[in-house]
């Protein structure tokens, strides 16, 4: 899952989300000095991820990528499903996205000083450049995808990849539903409707 489902699957306070979201920050992070909200947080992050990388529907979605990007499709279908999560929000959320959005903007902006120096930045990007209002759209996604296909570190060719989400959208969009309603049973949150 990516940046917009952790922090909604956080607990709603600022320090869970700051953990929930400092998984894709974690490295050379000392776990031993975070808050216990912080370190919980974390560790839901990285179960989440768990069960997403073990999840059939998931797993099956992967197989329909091209074999040249087969490699990075966990990172293509993490940002698709905020897409979907965002534009399916009426299905599955209790309160407005708007408010859900302006909520998470903030406490990221709150927890700044909890967060390392790289998710500090990136979280300030988040915010200033609204990427959850661009992810509401696919052309927004492809763009986030491609500029992540640049900062890989190893020569790939993961960048395009929003042509193969375009390719299988309806069969993705099923897959997300489903998967997406095992996950918000699995992991309740205030900020879902788990009987969906």
């Amino acid at each position: 899952m990516n940046f917009f489902a952790h922090l909604v699957l956080a607990e709603p306070t600022v320090e869970s989300r700051v953990g929930n979201l400092l998984g894709d920050f974690a490295r050379g992070v000392d776990q031993d000095s975070l808050s216990a909200e912080v370190l919980q947080g974390l560790i839901n992050h990285r179960r989440i991820d768990q069960f997403t990388d073990q999840h059939p529907e998931v797993r099956q979605m992967k197989r329909l990528f091209s074999e040249r990007r087969r490699r990075f499709a966990g990172i293509a279908l993490d940002v698709l499903f905020d897409h979907y999560l965002l534009n399916h929000w009426h299905q599955f959320g209790v309160h407005s996205r708007v408010q859900v959005v302006e909520g998470l903007y903030d406490d990221l902006i709150a927890g700044q000083p909890l967060m390392p120096q790289r998710m500090q930045q990136v979280t300030r990007r988040i915010v200033e450049s609204d990427w959850f209002g661009s992810y509401e759209s696919l052309e927004g996604v492809s763009y986030a995808l491609d500029r992540i296909a640049a900062r890989i570190r190893v020569n790939n060719e993961f960048d395009g990849v929003g042509e193969e989400l375009a390719l299988h959208y309806p069969r993705f969009e099923a897959g997300f539903r489903l998967f997406f309603s095992d996950l918000a049973e699995q992991f309740p949150s205030s900020l879902i409707d788990s009987g969906n």
